[in-house]
């Protein structure tokens, strides 16, 4: 009859009822005659039916039709079990239910191909994986299987993300912002459909981190990423989108294994804000470096707050300067100067100072700032950063005017040009001569190539509206051979212009190189550091232990290779911090 009812038929419910209420009254206060007579061959004939049913659903079905139908069919069951079956039966024939729908064809259904998992993923079918989310959950191993197949999935989309073809690079803003939609569509996945359930939860960070550190370019282009948020002119965006948008970038920031890296460049892009007053608010700034202070602690941000502080202090300075110059008399040679002091340990400055030679005014100007700096702190040197600093410039352009406009002679323009220190020095250059070639250029100013290169890229190669020197022959590149003449047919709508640095959209291979080496070269200081103050507190260690705890204390800035550990223990036990016991090599010894 049980049978007959599955099928669709209409049955007697109460002749059932019955039979099952007489088996259990013979039974005189034991299940022991509805079991056997009863019970287990209804079991036995009900795993039959439904494996039979299972196979007819699925050949027929898509996977969302095939979960809606389990889960009416085991609704079904259990109502049966309570209305007319012993109520003890609800949960043996449930379980042959799981069994047979929904163990014995896990796979089957969450890799159907156009309707299992992926297919609802890739269609953004949340309310179909929210149901078979709740049908797996019922079995042992059915999570699993589910998320097995969420992370394949994820990973393969990650991958995608993160590569780049040889020698391209992607746009940075677009790298991390595709990676951003990709994390908010997991998570919205992961609370609609998925219950936050903690093991979903875990493999999506997992998969995150693992596709973020496929490429190592991930640490600069999140610094970039964020530098693009904090600076001026974010087109509508409010403060509190800004917020958003950084907590996400925040999240992203927690996978990568290099932290360090990313310290370094935020350092850099953190300072030419600074400098050039391109932050957005000094409120998001400092917002900003709390969050990476609540993630990696004090250490990692102490030189980010000091350069605040040095901007702070060289305001006061300059204002002591100014009063200076106008109690004193100095003369600053018509140059309107404004100095940031800074520390050397807390910015991003080349360890060798990159030569440049400064037109005479503006280096008598500084001497005077040099003197009177050097009369207030003794014993601190100051060393002039070319790299970091900019000018306005007043400039005349003698353009001959259109005949029919009636005036003799040339007509002069006048313009400020809003310049970096490099393009300042090779402009000044053109006060005394009417043209120059690239081989004079780079003699007389002594700029290193790269920054030459650029800043000649930015007066002679940029926008029509930006190029303030006419170079010949007209290319895009800078060569050698090149000869330079101020552009006398330069116009603009504003008085003042900027001119734009040519762009460096990440760094060049060579700079990350450099960058890579310099990161390379505090690592292994850390590491020493990390080694030597293990071993002072445990006084003997093993190889594998100390190698263990080195990488567990520095994993938070990043992850340190046991071969790279190796070597510093081996240069400690040359400088004598360290040594091994005599009676096994493989153990260290702290040396007071």
């Amino acid at each position: 009859m049980v049978a007959r009812e599955r099928r669709g038929e209409v049955v007697d419910r109460g002749a059932v009822k019955n039979a099952c209420q007489m088996l259990m009254v013979l039974g005189i206060d034991s299940r022991a005659v509805y079991e056997e007579d009863f019970e287990l061959p209804f079991l036995e004939q009900s795993a039959e039916f439904y494996r039979l049913e299972s196979q007819k659903f699925l050949a027929e079905n898509s996977a969302s039709v095939y979960i809606k139908k389990v889960e009416a069919r085991i609704n079904e069951e259990a109502e049966r079990a309570t209305h007319y079956l012993d109520k003890s039966t609800e949960e043996p024939i449930v379980r042959v239910l799981e069994a047979e729908l929904i163990c014995k064809h896990m796979k089957t259904i969450v890799e159907m191909e156009n309707s299992g998992v992926v297919h609802m993923l890739k269609n953004n079918k949340t309310d179909d994986l929210g149901c078979m989310y709740k049908l797996f959950i019922r079995v042992q191993e059915g999570l699993k299987t589910m998320c097995e197949c969420v992370s394949g999935y994820l990973r393969e989309q990650g991958k995608a993300l993160v590569t780049e073809e040889e020698g391209g690079n992607k746009n940075a803003i677009q790298y991390i912002q595709d990676l951003l939609d990709l994390k908010d569509r997991f998570d919205h996945f992961l609370h609609e459909s998925f219950n936050d359930d903690r093991l979903f939860k875990q493999t999506i960070s997992g998969d995150f981190e693992y596709f973020l550190n496929l490429n190592n370019k991930s640490p600069e282009y999140l610094s970039l990423f964020i530098d693009d948020k904090l600076k001026k002119g974010v087109k509508g965006m409010s403060e509190q989108e800004v917020e958003v948008v950084l907590d996400k970038a925040m999240v992203l920031f927690r996978f990568l294994q290099e932290k360090d890296v990313f310290e370094r460049y935020y350092k850099q892009h953190l300072a030419k804000r600074l400098l050039l007053n391109k932050s957005v608010s000094d409120d998001s700034e400092k917002n900003m470096i709390s969050k990476l202070k609540t993630e990696c602690g004090c250490q990692f941000t102490s030189k980010l707050e000091g350069m605040f502080k040095d901007m702070t202090v060289s305001n006061t300075t300059m204002e002591e300067f100014k009063n200076h110059i106008q109690t004193s008399g100095t003369s600053l040679h018509g140059v309107d100067l404004n100095v940031r002091v800074l520390t050397t340990g807390f910015w991003p400055t080349q360890s060798a100072t990159p030569k440049c030679n400064v037109p005479t005014q503006p280096r008598n100007a500084f001497e005077a700032f040099r003197r009177f700096y050097l009369g207030k702190h003794s014993g601190r040197q100051l060393t002039l950063q070319p790299s970091l600093g900019s000018a306005d410039l007043n400039a005349s352009f003698y353009a001959p005017k259109k005949q029919d406009s009636g005036s003799s002679g040339p007509q002069v323009r006048k313009h400020i040009l809003q310049v970096s220190s490099y393009q300042m020095v090779i402009l000044m250059l053109f006060n005394t001569r009417e043209n120059c070639s690239y081989e004079e250029i780079a003699q007389e100013t002594d700029i290193p190539t790269r920054d030459l290169i650029r800043a000649l890229q930015s007066l002679a190669c940029g926008k029509p509206t930006q190029r303030v020197l006419s170079k010949e022959p007209k290319s895009k590149e800078i060569e050698p051979n090149d000869a330079f003449t101020v552009n006398d047919h330069f116009t603009s709508k504003l008085h003042r212009v900027k001119i734009q640095t040519v762009a460096a959209k990440g760094e060049s291979e060579p700079e990350r190189k450099e960058t890579r080496s310099r990161v390379d070269e505090d690592r292994k200081h850390e590491i020493e550091a990390a080694i030597v103050r293990i071993m002072k507190s445990r006084k003997r260690r093993s190889h594998n232990l100390l190698v263990a705890e080195v990488t567990e204390q520095l994993k938070s800035r990043f992850l340190p290779s046991p071969v790279v550990i190796k070597k510093r223990i081996e240069n400690l036990i040359e400088r004598e911090y360290l040594a091994r016991t005599p009676d096994d090599r493989k153990v260290y010894t702290y040396v007071a």
